[in-house]
């Protein structure tokens, strides 16, 4: 199991990143609050957590043991694979994931692209309380963003399964309301969109 990768960050994209150890490049799925952590060039330590498939093998990399501890707790529910999980923590910090789940808050689990009502209720019932209690939770600020950026963001959102009109609207959308919106924020913005109107 590679549970951490430590190593000069290549390439960050919006939905995942390039870590250079010993001359070895490991790309890494990961979600925007950790993407937005890490600079090309720059050192960096990356918690991972390594997904076996028999046609793959996928690699997910966080800034944090928090959210790397919940990633692993949703991948244990029935019908939530690993992308469905980092859907999750791009739509929800943390502390917002484990206030929804404490709470029972279903309408909010159901904002999370591909998680309707049944697979909500399995996410309560098969979580529990294994994620704690929500604590102080931390945001980010960057500068707003440009064309470039939207771009990117409706690329993230295809990646996640969404069609290219549908990520475009939500996109545009979400900078409307908040033309000043940091990339992850604005990404999360999209999703929470998105997620009322999946079907």
């Amino acid at each position: 199991m590679i549970t951490h990768l430590s190593g000069t960050i290549e390439e960050v994209r919006l939905d995942k990143a390039v870590i250079d150890v010993s001359g070895v490049g490991y790309s890494f799925f990961a979600t925007p609050a950790t993407l937005s952590t890490l600079t090309a060039g720059q050192e960096a330590k990356i918690l991972t957590h390594l997904v076996v498939r028999e046609d793959a093998w996928l690699l997910f990399g966080f800034a944090g043991s928090d959210e790397r501890d919940i990633f692993s707790t949703l991948i244990t529910v029935s019908g939530i694979g690993p992308k469905l999980a980092l859907a999750a923590l791009a739509v929800f910090s943390p502390d917002e994931l484990r206030a929804a789940v404490s709470s029972g808050d279903l309408a909010a689990l159901t904002q999370i692209p591909g998680v309707g009502k049944k697979s909500a209720q399995r996410i309560l019932v098969e979580i529990g309380d294994k994620l704690g209690e929500p604590a102080a939770g931390e945001t980010g600020s960057t500068a707003g963003i440009g064309s470039a950026e939207r771009e990117e963001v409706c690329h993230a959102l295809e990646q996640l399964g969404w069609r290219t009109p549908l990520a475009q609207k939500a996109v545009k959308e979400a900078a409307e309301a908040n033309p000043q919106a940091p990339v992850p924020e604005l990404l999360r913005a999209a999703l929470q969109l998105l997620g009322k109107h999946h079907v």
